[in-house]
């Protein structure tokens, strides 16, 4: 039963249409999408001409429509290893305690349980799996098995795909009793990214991106003193002739942009990417709409996922479905009497 070329899916914690733009793509139809944030939704109503549900919280499930796919890319703070810290710091729950987002996949789960659909593609940072010494991991996987899936994943580096070392654990489920002994493997990387960082890195840019030297002075001196703690912590200084890419551009660049700042020569100071160079990063294509402020623009794309990459992935997942239908990519369970009897007809 592999999927429709029609496929339809649902866009939870949508952001701005990461998954979106990756999945329609290749034929599927997005019929519901939700996002809280209402500058995210503002973006997403310019790009995709319809503006998202809200709270997933107060959804009720019965009102989402039938879907074959659901993606997420769930609230991924409660998790991170830089959130983890922060709340640390600020003696803040984290994870599963994290009442105000900690908790957001067991909707996911309740939206799961309802529609029953074929296919789950979810999207976390890496640090999602030693979360909580992996009781958080184990509880995720638990969940989704018991709801009725078989889950792979993977940690897939978008550097492959783009010019920016973005490290996500990918997960994707099929639906036990639909693709009993399914076998899935994520895609190989491909041999040569859609573009380079010197390709995408504006010659030209409004002097407002360039930092002033009072925070260029503090984000050195900050980082000299992190490197007497022992600590790696500071800015990441890119030149676009020289590296290849850049490190992980996160939701907080529009503080100082010290992730990923732009070397402009020995008698200027560096500068902070644009937000179109940011949208470049991630993989969106030149005709996406920037319709907000620079700071709304940057938690935007610092929270979104590496397209290509999750187009890739989902290639992979209906390539292999139609293998699945020819009686390929299946495994071979521990009782082989029952296979031998479930697959092949008898004489």
């Amino acid at each position: 039963m592999a999927l429709q070329k029609n496929f339809k899916f649902i866009d939870l914690f949508a952001g701005i249409g990461g998954f979106r733009i990756a999945l329609s793509s290749l034929g599927g139809e997005c019929v519901f999408s939700s996002d809280y944030d209402k500058y995210s939704q503002i973006t997403y109503e310019a790009n995709f001409g319809h503006k998202p549900h809200g709270d997933i919280t107060v959804i009720d499930e019965k009102s989402i429509p039938a879907h074959d796919v659901l993606c997420a890319g769930f609230p991924c703070q409660p998790f991170s290893i830089a959130g983890v810290s922060k709340k640390n710091s600020l003696g803040r729950k984290h994870g599963f305690e994290d009442e105000k987002q900690g908790n957001l996949f067991f909707h996911i789960i309740r939206i799961v349980k309802y529609h029953k659909p074929k296919i789950l593609f979810l999207e976390n940072v890496k640090n999602l799996k030693n979360h909580d010494k992996g009781n958080t991991w184990k509880v995720i996987t638990e969940e989704l098995s018991e709801a009725g899936y078989t889950i792979f994943y993977q940690v897939v580096d978008g550097k492959y795909y783009v010019p920016q070392h973005r490290e996500r654990v990918f997960i994707v489920c099929f639906r036990k009793d639909i693709f009993p002994n399914i076998d899935f493997k994520f895609p190989n990387y491909p041999q040569k990214r859609i573009y380079e960082l010197n390709q995408i890195i504006e010659k030209q840019v409004d002097k407002k991106y360039t930092l002033s030297e009072h925070l260029w002075n503090y984000l050195q001196n900050r980082k000299l003193h992190q490197q007497s703690k022992g600590n790696g912590f500071g800015f990441g200084i890119i030149d676009p002739n020289k590296d290849s890419y850049t490190r992980t551009i996160s939701a907080r660049y529009y503080k100082d942009g010290s992730e990923i700042l732009i070397y402009q020569g020995l008698k200027s100071c560096p500068r902070r990417l644009t937000p179109q160079e940011c949208g470049k990063l991630q993989g969106f294509p030149d005709h996406f709409k920037i319709v907000v402020s620079d700071t709304q623009a940057y938690r935007q794309f610092g929270n979104s996922v590496v397209v290509p990459a999750i187009k890739a992935t989902f290639e992979k997942v209906l390539e292999t479905l139609q293998e699945y239908e020819s009686g390929q990519n299946r495994k071979i369970p521990d009782n082989l009497f029952d296979y031998m009897e479930n697959n092949y007809a008898t004489a």
